[in-house]
């Protein structure tokens, strides 16, 4: 296996994807934002806010379909790679891989579709980080979430 990518590596990706990491928003309540431990950073859930605020308030499975489940994780990905960058002091390739995303699906009672609503998730940390970014995972049914998002994801990844 190869090893983690370089910094230009993984923002060419990103560029190729038409993606650009925002700047890294703040905490809405009593935490922060990320805490780096020995190795590992733990990355706060994610919420899918874009620069022009929230999208994708409301329920999978009524106001949303699989598929915009998926936009609204990515974006929650997109995120949670913004918050990394700031936590490695710009610097993408301290990224070794990413551990594991913790995925909660604002969803309602008979959606079952969770495991793919996430998959717009880890999908893009596969395509931005290569096989560092495979990685373990949960995706869960939520009654609802914080200001009524679709998704909420959170992130642990081992740095250098």
């Amino acid at each position: 296996m190869a090893g983690p990518a370089t910094s230009a590596e993984i923002e060419k990706r990103l560029s190729d994807l038409g993606i650009t990491l925002p700047a890294p928003s703040g905490a809405a309540g009593n935490y922060v934002p990320y805490v780096i431990s020995g190795n590992q950073l733990f990355i706060s859930g994610q919420v899918p806010l874009s620069p022009e605020g929230l999208k994708f308030q409301g329920k999978v499975g009524d106001a949303f379909s699989m598929e915009e489940g998926q936009e609204a994780a990515k974006l929650c990905a997109i995120n949670i790679l913004a918050q990394a960058k700031a936590a490695c002091g710009g610097d993408l390739s301290r990224l070794n891989r990413c551990v594991k995303l913790g995925g909660f699906v604002n969803s309602t009672p008979d959606f079952d579709q969770q495991p793919a609503v996430i998959n717009g998730a880890s999908d893009l940390m596969v395509a931005v980080l290569g096989e560092a970014g495979r990685h373990a995972r949960t995706a869960v049914s939520a009654a609802n979430l914080p200001f009524n998002v679709a998704v909420e994801i959170d992130a642990i990844f081992e740095i250098a």
